[in-house]
Order: C-alpha cells, then structure tokens, then sequence
C-alpha cells in the first residue's frame, strides 16, 4: 500500500470495466513468515528465513526479535499483531529476563488466558498486568520445567497450539500436548509441525495427542510461500467481474497454508485454478453456484471474502465453523452483519452456525463500508466495486496488518483507486 495512504481517511473503490487481467506478485505468508522468526529466534540464528512477508504483523515481530535487551525490564509492544502476542506470551517464557508484553485496545481486549493456564501448568511464571485473561502480561523467564504433559482445548485460536508447539523442543522435558475436543484450524497446527520439521525438529501425533522431544534447531533456509490469503481476494474479484484472468506467481497446489482451500471452494464459483509455470492462472467461467454450505473450521479467514461473495451473488448459503470469529480484529460476525445491511442483505447467526437471505439484496449507486480496524473487512468488501459504481473503504490504512500493496495492486488489474 502506498504510504500516502493514512489509516484515517477513506478511498474509493470503482471498476469501470468487466474484463480484468492482471499479473499480481502476492507477499510472503503471514502465518509462514511469523513461525519463521520465532523458530529462527529459538534457534539462535540456525534457521535462515527467505521471502519474509511485508505484513504489518510480521515487521512487527521481526523488530521486537531484533530489538530485545539481554537485561532489564523490556516492554514489548505488539500494537494489534493477534499472532505476535500469543507467539511472543510462549517466547517470553523462554527468555532469561522480565518481560512486559502489551498491545493496542483491542488487543488487550482479545483472551489470551488459554494459552496462559497451559504455561503455568509449565512452570511459567506469567502474571496479567491488568484484567484476568488478557494482555497486559508480566513475564518472568527463563521458564522452570514442573511438568510436560498439558491439555488444551482444540475449539480456540490454533495460534495458542502453535505457540507451544514451536517452544516444545526448548523445554528440557519436552512436550506432550493433548487436544481436548475436536480441533479447529488444524491446517496451522500441520503448518507449524511442518515448518518445525524443515529444521530438523521431529514430533508424533497419534491420535489427540502431539509429542514433541528436547532437541536442537539444525541448519536450514526456511523460504516463505506467498500468501493464500491474500490470494483469496482475487478469487472473489474474478468470482464478481463478467471476466477474469489473474496469473499468482509462486503459489503451489501442495501448500502448508489452509487458506490454499480457496481453490477448491471457488470452484463453486467458476474459478478454475491451474498451477503452471511456477504458479496459478485463476480464470472466471460462467457457473451458477449451487453449493449451499460452505464450512470455514479449517480457514476462518477465508470466511468473511466467501460471505460477501455469496451475499453479492444473491445465494442464500449457510456458513459453519465461525467459532473463532468473534475474538478476532474485531467481532467478525457483527461487523459483517452490519455491513451486509447496507446492500439489504441479512446474516442470521443462530447457535453456531450463519445464513444468509438475500431476499432484500440491491446494489446502491455508491456505498461506504466500515472496515472495525479489520483488515479482511477492508478488502472483502472492495470486491463490490464490481458490482457497485463507487464502493468507499473506511480506514484503508488497515490493511498494512497483512497485504500492504492490497490498494496498488488493484490498480495493476485495472480498478480505480481514488
């Protein structure tokens, strides 16, 4: 994203012509880029970290990894990186001094007191700074090993998973981690076992249980994929244009990443993918969408991008697996309740589950989106430019958190950015 672009102002959004095409050279993945830095910490430098994500998020952590003091007090500061508190709570732990580690509103806002409990059972010694549960949390290192068998609840942020996963093999006694209940975004559970093991790091998992043995980073280059999340919105730009031709380079078929599901559920849509030459061609072909449920539990962040496509195309699908929604940027579900409003669309949330009735859709001459300090809401939305004449983006500062160039590359593809 350009940097003349504050995060207070608005932009809009138009697409005057139907036919798109574009080649888009997509960042490093977010999810990839910050268990890299991590891992490359633990390692004291032995993992090597190529492609590296230009996210927010990710420039955050790399400069508080950079940044640390071996001595005194440190105060941390994650801003609204969701990944660097849960990842950083785990590393703190590790660490041989006192650490404060805090955020912006929101994130003190978001519970992290999951992932707390499992440190204590540990032997950690976290203390919160302010309310029970959440940031702002007082640690104080180098953690002292009682135990190393713990249980956590597998229907949360898997973020809290991956966060004691990547320290396991630092314990001296290792870790056994039992999964209670069924496990959410178990993609990103397998991406960080998988990252572990391009170091050398080994694990079993049988059945709810992941055992990871003390043992040493080896010398590696871990090399970040692009990230299919931000791919996920040029699938629903190509799903809303009458044609679309977009070339992803560097994204493969086999990825570690669980948002790579988009392909598969925007084949629903008439997308087709095809990996060549060292990447996807995305083409729009004319299809009626017929799937009428589509369940996120393995790529919530894929939610809102398919939600607004649905809505816009006027097909009344179900969506499942939402649980984590409402703990993240901001209440997701809300936001986009409230969101969908403005072009008559309702999402009704019943028990765990959301339907949407488009009995009500129309598409004003112009419409203005509220964006909740949410990245995705930013550019889920901006798809409707294609349905829209004008499509204003409140806050659109807010996607630097994960795709900075969102607003330039729409440009690339032809759409006007005013």
């Amino acid at each position: 994203m350009s940097s003349s672009i504050s995060s207070k102002e608005h932009i809009s959004v138009s697409a005057p012509g139907r036919s798109l095409k574009a080649t888009i050279q997509l960042t490093g993945s977010k999810s990839e880029s910050n268990r890299a830095l991590i891992m490359q910490a633990l390692s004291e430098g032995r993992v090597k970290v190529n492609n590296l994500s230009k996210a927010a998020d990710t420039v955050t952590l790399e400069k508080i990894l950079e940044g640390r003091q071996p001595e005194g007090i440190q105060v941390l500061d994650v801003g609204p990186a969701g990944t660097a508190m849960r990842f950083l709570t785990a590393y703190a732990a590790m660490q041989p001094e006192e650490i404060i580690l805090t955020g912006s509103e929101r994130m003190q806002q978001r519970p992290v007191g999951i992932l707390v409990d499992a440190l204590r059972d540990l032997g950690a010694d976290i203390r919160y700074q302010a309310h029970e549960g959440y940031p702002p949390l007082k640690i104080k290192g180098p953690l002292q090993q009682k135990a190393h068998r713990i249980r956590i609840k597998g229907n949360i942020s898997s973020q809290y998973i991956s966060a004691l996963l990547l320290i396991g093999p630092r314990l001296p006694l290792g870790l056994e981690l039992q999964i209670e209940g069924e496990l959410t975004s178990t993609p990103y559970v397998e991406m960080t076992l998988a990252m572990l093991e391009q170091a050398g790091i080994m694990h079993q998992w049988d059945s709810d249980t992941i055992v990871i043995e003390p043992q040493e980073f080896r010398e590696s280059v871990i090399s970040i994929e692009p990230d299919w999340s931000a791919a996920s919105y040029w699938y629903a730009i190509a799903a809303l244009s009458e044609e679309a031709s977009f070339f992803l380079p560097g994204l493969n078929a086999y990825s570690l990443q669980g948002d790579s599901r988009i392909t598969e559920i925007m084949a629903n849509f008439g997308i087709t993918s095809q990996f060549k030459d060292g990447g996807v061609y995305l083409e729009k072909e004319p299809k009626q969408v017929l799937r009428k449920i589509f369940d996120f539990k393995d790529c919530p962040d894929l939610a809102q991008t398919v939600i607004v496509c649905c809505a816009a195309l006027g097909h009344d699908a179900t969506f499942t697996g939402l649980e984590t929604l409402k703990i993240k940027e901001t209440d997701r579900i809300k936001a986009l309740q409230q969101e969908l409003e403005k072009i008559g669309v309702k999402l009704i949330e019943k028990n765990l589950t959301c339907k949407l009735d488009c009995s009500g859709l129309h598409f004003p001459e112009s419409v203005s989106i509220s964006t909740y300090e949410d990245h995705r809401m930013a550019m889920a939305f901006a798809p409707l430019a294609l349905k829209i004449r004008r499509v204003e983006i409140q806050d659109p500062g807010v996607v630097e958190k994960s795709y900075p160039h969102f607003w330039e590359d729409l440009k690339k593809a032809g759409i006007i950015v005013n």
